[in-house]
C-alpha cells in the first residue's frame, strides 16, 4: 500500500479523539469523521509501520448509529468530533474509553466501573464560548471556530453547544466593525485590532458577560459597542482583554472593564460564584452539578474531616466540600482564580476555607516538609485532586502517599493520565473502590471521570 491509494474499511473502534478505526490487510487506519459501523472507501494519507491514516472519501454502507447532525458544518468545525453518532452510543463510547485506559496503562483487570452519566438534552450546555475573529477570502469578517488543527477560521454564530444569545452578540459586534470599518485581527500580518470574543453565560443568574480580546490598549467606539450590548436583556459586564502577543494564547492577562461588573454570577447547588474572565469555570453547569455533588459522595463526610482540594480554581469543589468538613485547604496556580476563590467563600458566608496560590506540585510538599520539621503530623482526612490533562506531578503523587489520607478523590479529564497516577497511588497503599465517567462534553471525544481511592486497612 501506498500513500493516496484507496481502501475499503469496516469501522470497528473509535480512536481518543473519536476518529474512527478499521484495518485492511493487516494494517489499522485511522480516519476522521467515520464512526463505529461504518463501510467506507478511504483514501490514504500517511503511512507507518503498523499503521496509517485516511481521508474519508465515501461511506459505502453507513453505521447503524448513524444519525444526522444538528450542525451543518460539524465535519469542517473542530469542535464536535462525534455528533454524528447517536449520543446512547457516545456514552458507550466513552464508557469504553475510560475502562480500557484503567485497564491497559493502569493495569486494572476489572475496574469498580459505575455507569457513565449522561445528558437529557446533550445540546446549549456551553455557558462560555471563545469565538476568533478574521476575514473570509472575499474579505468578510468572519467569527466562528478553528478547523482541528488548524488556525483557519469556519465561519459559525450559532453554535449547537453554546446558548442561542451567543449568535446576537456576535452580530452586534460584527456589525459595529464592519459599520466604523473595525479591523479583525490578522496573525500573519500582526496587524488589526480584534482578535477574539470571549462570552460567558450564568445558566441560573441569566447575566451575560462580553470581554473582546484586542491587539492594543483600547477598542476604538467602546461607547458604540457598549450602547448596543446593552440593548441585551442580562448584560451584566463588557469588557477589553489586552493581548498584543504574538502568540497562540487566547487571553493576555490585562482586562480592562468598559461596562458594568468585572465578573458575573452563577450558581452551582446553593452556592454562587463570582466568575471573571480570566476564571476557569467548568463549561457544563448542568453536567458539573452532577460531577461535584459525586465527589462529595466519594468524600464521604462527617463534619470532622481536613480536606486539600488541588487545581482548586475558583473555588468550586473547595466551597462544595466545606460545607461538610471541618476545613478546607485548596490550592491553585492562578492568582485570578485564588481572588476568585476567596470572594466566593466570603459572599457564601463559608469560613473554614483557606486558599493558597501556586503550583499543587510545589505546595503541598512545602508543606508536608514544614509540618514535618516541626514536629508536627501533617493533617489530610480526604484529598481532592482535580488537574490538568497531564495528569499529577510525580513529586505530588509522592506527598500524597506520605500524608496517608483516608481517602483520595481525583477528578480527571483525561483517563489515560488518570490510569497512570492511580497505578502509582494504587500500587500498595490504595484500593480502587469507584469509578464514573461523567459527560460533561457532549459530542467531542472528550470525558470527565471521577474515581474514588481508600485506604488500604492493615
Amino acid at each position: 500500500m501506498r500513500k493516496n491509494d484507496e481502501i475499503q474499511l469496516t469501522i470497528e473502534d473509535m480512536g481518543v479523539s473519536g476518529e474512527g478505526i478499521g484495518k485492511a490487510e493487516g494494517m489499522t487506519f485511522f480516519v476522521k469523521d467515520a464512526l463505529i459501523g461504518d463501510h467506507i472507501r478511504a483514501g490514504i494519507t500517511k503511512l507507518k509501520k503498523n499503521y496509517g491514516y485516511a481521508r474519508l472519501l465515501e461511506i459505502l454502507t453507513p453505521s447503524p448509529w448513524r444519525v444526522q447532525p444538528r450542525c451543518p458544518i460539524h465535519r469542517q468545525c473542530g469542535g464536535c468530533q462525534i455528533q454524528a453518532l447517536d449520543y446512547k452510543k457516545q456514552l458507550e463510547f466513552k464508557q469504553k474509553k475510560v475502562l480500557e485506559n484503567l485497564q491497559r496503562i493502569g493495569g486494572f483487570a476489572e475496574p469498580p466501573m459505575e455507569p457513565v452519566v449522561g445528558m437529557e438534552v446533550p445540546y446549549h450546555y456551553r455557558n462560555k464560548a471563545q469565538f476568533p475573529i478574521g476575514k473570509d477570502k472575499d474579505g468578510r469578517i468572519i467569527a466562528g471556530f478553528y478547523a482541528g488543527r488548524t488556525h483557519q477560521i469556519i465561519p459559525n454564530r450559532d453554535c449547537a453547544l453554546g446558548v442561542p444569545v451567543n449568535k446576537e452578540i456576535l452580530d452586534i459586534i460584527i456589525g459595529i466593525m464592519e459599520e466604523k470599518g473595525i479591523e479583525p485581527y490578522d496573525e500573519q500580518t500582526r496587524k488589526g485590532l480584534v482578535r477574539h470574543v470571549l462570552i460567558r453565560y450564568g445558566f441560573h443568574t441569566k447575566e451575560i458577560m462580553v470581554c473582546i480580546v484586542v491587539n492594543g490598549e483600547k477598542l476604538s467606539y467602546a461607547d458604540v459597542f457598549v450602547e448596543e450590548l446593552c440593548k441585551l436583556k442580562g448584560m451584566t459586564s463588557i469588557s477589553i482583554n489586552v493581548n498584543q502577543q504574538n502568540t497562540n494564547v487566547i487571553m493576555g492577562q490585562e482586562v480592562k472593564v468598559l461596562w458594568g461588573q468585572p465578573w458575573i454570577t452563577d450558581r452551582i447547588g446553593d452556592i454562587s460564584y463570582r466568575i471573571s474572565p480570566l476564571s476557569f469555570y467548568q463549561v457544563n453547569p448542568v453536567q458539573t452539578e452532577k460531577l461535584y455533588r459525586l465527589a462529595l459522595e466519594y468524600a464521604d463526610l462527617k463534619g470532622t474531616e481536613t480536606v486539600w482540594d488541588l487545581y482548586c480554581g475558583i473555588g468550586t469543589i473547595s466551597l462544595f466540600l466545606a460545607r461538610q468538613a471541618k476545613k478546607v485547604y485548596g490550592v491553585e496556580i492562578v492568582p485570578q482564580a485564588i481572588r476568585d476563590a476567596r470572594e466566593n467563600a466570603r459572599i457564601n458566608k463559608i469560613e473554614n476555607v483557606e486558599f493558597f496560590t501556586g503550583k499543587a506540585e510545589e505546595i503541598l510538599p512545602d508543606f508536608y516538609k514544614k509540618e514535618e520539621k516541626a514536629g508536627r503530623s501533617p493533617q489530610a482526612d480526604v484529598i481532592v485532586v482535580d488537574p490538568p490533562r497531564k495528569g499529577c506531578d510525580q513529586e505530588l503523587l509522592d506527598t500524597i502517599l506520605k500524608m496517608q489520607p483516608e481517602r483520595i478523590v481525583y477528578v480527571s479529564c483525561d483517563s489515560a493520565t488518570l490510569a497512570r497516577d492511580l497505578k502509582i497511588l494504587c500500587r500498595e497503599e490504595y484500593d480502587l473502590k469507584r469509578v464514573r465517567p461523567v459527560d460533561q462534553f457532549c459530542h467531542t471525544s472528550h470525558v470527565e471521570t471521577v474515581v474514588l481511592m481508600s485506604k488500604v486497612k492493615e
